[in-house]
């Protein structure tokens, strides 16, 4: 299986569709060796979403799955396969992630000093073109200086509620606080980015 984190990239993006093709013709060959080249990617992605090993691998078992169903509805004109794999990922972690803080003090700690990676990661696109891909980081880098200039508990809230995609009612309950508190914090710190991202600010 090829290792992410040895420096070798996974097919280009006409085989990938090629594979994604046959495994909507339900070709369990094609789709073993589409698994094999993208998995060990898209399992560091969710790791980075979810910080915890056996949730990734969880997540990545999930979204395989999902891929295998709904092959057949990939638009290569709308993405580019690792694009559309990747916000299977996304999405299936962050139901997870719903999940696990819904549950109690034993789900998935969710830990501010992490933000700025966490929309640097939620932001690149594996599937973009070196131009597209400098575009996007720019974006990100400026979003998370942004983001690092708000204040603690705010910048957590808005966090909770954008990159972890959690409800008001649910940030207020993992924080402790008043529904009516979180919607103003996060009133006030989208009022702030938009203000900081407008004046161009950079660190």
């Amino acid at each position: 299986m090829t290792n992410s984190t040895d420096g070798v990239s996974p097919p280009d993006a006409m085989q990938l569709g090629l594979w994604l093709q046959a495994a909507a013709r339900q070709d369990d060959a094609a789709f073993r060796r589409l698994y094999d080249a993208v998995s060990p990617r898209l399992y560091g992605f969710a790791l980075r979403i979810l910080m915890k090993r056996e949730l990734a691998e969880e997540v990545l078992q999930d979204s395989f799955v999902a891929i295998w169903h709904n092959a057949g509805r990939y638009q290569s004109q709308l993405s580019a396969p690792m694009t559309w794999m990747t916000t299977i990922v996304r999405n299936k972690a962050f139901d997870l992630l719903r999940h696990a803080q819904a549950h109690g003090p034993d789900g998935v700690a969710i830990d501010s000093a992490q933000f700025d990676n966490e929309v640097m990661n939620a932001l690149r696109d594996p599937g973009a073109t070196p131009i597209e891909a400098l575009l996007i980081s720019r974006e990100a880098k400026a979003l998370a200086y942004c983001m690092s200039a708000l204040e603690g508990l705010h910048r957590q809230v808005l966090g909770m509620a954008f990159f972890h995609e959690l409800s008001h009612s649910e940030v207020a309950r993992q924080m402790a606080l008043p529904v009516g508190t979180v919607k103003t914090w996060i009133r006030r710190s989208l009022e702030r980015l938009k203000a900081c991202l407008t004046k161009g600010e950079q660190p």
